[in-house]
């Protein structure tokens, strides 16, 4: 299955995974990305479920950013490598 769903994302996967072959990863990193991931899909939903009675399509940027940003990481954060959740970070061994 998680291969199915690594070829699913590959675009977003390949963003994060090539480049740096020197990163310094931790553990905690990818809980923090996930922890992230899922606190911007909540507030997607919460903007989604307090503007579904107001006209206009305003409402949608806002959506569309934090939805985004929770769909990034919490790809990069279940399926990602070491080297991709490193790269999200941008930590570099020194």
């Amino acid at each position: 299955m998680k291969a199915v769903l690594r070829k699913a994302f590959s675009p977003i996967l390949n963003t994060f995974e090539k480049g740096n072959t020197d990163y310094e990863y931790r553990p905690s990193h990818r809980k923090i990305l996930i922890a992230i991931g899922t606190l911007f899909s909540m507030l997607c939903r919460f903007i989604i479920l307090l503007t579904q009675a107001s006209e206009g399509f305003g409402f949608l940027i806002p959506v569309v950013v934090f939805g985004g940003v929770s769909l990034v990481t919490l790809v990069v954060g279940f399926l990602g490598t070491d080297e991709a959740v490193a790269n999200i970070w941008n930590s570099k061994r020194q």
